[in-house]
């Protein structure tokens, strides 16, 4: 009896390791293998749609790595919570759209040269691309679903693999690629193709638009302010952006451009205030409740951005608030119960320095009020956030003791989540909402009452959170990227 055979036909990469101590020259040779690698598949796969299975043969092609071996501890400032592995030994980390990661690439590489001393290693890895991550972005080609094709896909390509497609990595489950090597960054290549294919979808716009600096809002009221104030900005040459997206991928250089609105909008509308650098502002209009959150935070958190912070309206729990004052959160209840699973909720979630003192001064800058005046319209204290919009509706008791027990000044569904999963993904975080009800006091949100405070407070709030980015903006990397975000055996890479 015959066995069949499958063979595995793959790119032919020529030298497959070389070793570098430019960091430049490194990226460039893992654009080449990527570039080698995708168009490999994207070829492979629109043969075999147009001429059919090709038989006992499999198309594989690999995701280039970075590999670093160190015998010796890294002689580094101690202030600095990135740039070097945590101990001698062997790292590594596969690497996807090294033309959307360049800059970062080659600060992350460039610091564990100057750090460690030795040169870095550039090759193919032992995981597959996937085809679906292959052809992603290339509109002529599309992957037909299971079943609806003339072949098995499965049969033929590699397809996503949830086994390397996780977070074992940033929740600190001890991850190791297969040769033993520990982790060099924070996301597997699969992790962050998923999640790059995830915010196209969710947002509708092409993950290459974002930004390192992230508001959420939970309302559309401040996606119309946001658009007003990226064509002032577009106006004044010395502004610094250079370029205004709203979903859909319609991008306008031009401030008086006419923006249409596409005909179905999707989950997450998104808006990008763009900078040459790419240090400019995205705004997510994430809508209300955690899942929310959590869906949008865990995507973006791929990209790497240097803050995120919630800017959105909230309830406010004491009587002294008024509707449109500020709060600051210093602490958070998490009631959410989404990344229960993740982060446990015993782990504090600490408020970061650098945030809080770029919000607390973009507040005063905005409203002209200093010092003690300033506590007149904002208070500082524990947000929770709630998995049950209408928690009013049930006996009120239980809510009301908890709130009470942990001091919280304020109530939405989307905060503590936010900031959650930035101390999970090590990105800086915060939150400055505003009081828009207080439904423990009989001012609750219903139409006509919140009408005058819309149309006052939101534009004010925004340019709030718009100006203490810009404030983070021009802080080195090392120290917004706090320490007390990374645990005892951290990712080198940010």
């Amino acid at each position: 009896m015959t066995v069949a055979t499958t063979s595995i036909s793959t790119p032919d990469q020529g030298q497959r390791t070389q070793v570098f101590t430019d960091a430049d020259k490194a990226v460039a040779h893992l654009q080449a293998l990527y570039i080698e690698a995708t168009e490999f598949l994207r070829d492979r796969f629109a043969k075999t749609l147009r001429d059919g299975a090709p038989g006992d043969t499999r198309y594989r092609a690999y995701y280039p790595e970075i590999r670093i071996t160190t015998a010796t501890y890294a002689l580094t400032d101690s202030r600095l919570s990135f740039g070097h592995v945590a101990e001698p030994g062997s790292y590594s980390t596969t690497i996807t759209r090294p033309d959307l990661f360049g800059n970062y690439l080659r600060q992350q590489i460039g610091l564990l040269l100057k750090n460690h001393g030795v040169p870095v290693e550039i090759g193919p890895s032992l995981t597959p691309i996937p085809v679906h991550f292959a052809v992603a972005g290339d509109n002529a080609i599309s992957v037909p679903q299971e079943g609806a094709g003339d072949f098995t896909l499965r049969d033929v390509f590699d397809v996503p693999d949830l086994s390397t497609t996780h977070d074992d990595i940033v929740n600190g489950l001890g991850f190791t690629y297969e040769d033993g090597a520990h982790p060099l960054a924070p996301f597997t290549a699969q992790r962050v193709d998923y999640s790059l294919a995830r915010l196209a979808h969710y947002t509708a716009t092409d993950p290459v638009h974002f930004q390192n600096h992230v508001l959420f809002t939970n309302y559309q009221f401040y996606v119309d302010e946001f658009e007003t104030y990226a064509r002032t900005m577009l106006a004044d040459p010395a502004s610094g952006y250079t370029a205004f997206v709203a979903t859909g991928n319609v991008e306008i250089a031009d401030p008086d451009t006419p923006i249409a609105q596409p005909p179905k909008m999707p989950q997450m509308p998104t808006y990008h205030l763009k900078r040459a650098d790419g240090n400019g502002i995205t705004l997510v209009n994430i809508g209300v409740g955690p899942s929310n959150a959590k869906t949008a935070t865990d995507h973006i958190a791929v990209l790497r951005p240097h803050a995120w912070v919630m800017v959105g309206h909230c309830a406010g729990l004491r009587n002294s608030q008024r509707l449109g004052d500020f709060v600051l959160a210093h602490a958070y209840l998490r009631e959410d119960k989404v990344l229960d699973d993740d982060l446990p909720v015993w782990v504090p979630v600490p408020a970061l320095a650098e945030i809080q003192v770029a919000l607390e001064n973009a507040v005063a800058h905005v409203t002209e009020l200093e010092g003690f005046e300033l506590k007149r319209i904002m208070r500082t204290g524990t947000v929770a956030s709630l998995d049950n919009r209408n928690w009013e509706l049930r006996d009120q008791t239980g809510p009301v003791q908890r709130l009470s027990q942990s001091r919280a000044i304020a109530l939405d569904m989307e905060s503590a989540t936010i900031a959650a999963n930035g101390f999970r993904f090590r990105v800086p975080y915060g939150t400055l909402l505003c009081v828009s009800d207080k439904p423990l006091h009989g001012e609750l949100k219903l139409p006509g009452m919140a009408s005058d405070f819309y149309k006052t407070q939101v534009a004010r709030h925004l340019l709030i959170g718009i100006r203490a980015m810009e404030t983070l903006r021009d802080m080195p990397l090392e120290r917004l990227h706090s320490r007390k975000l990374r645990s005892f055996e951290e990712t080198a890479f940010l």
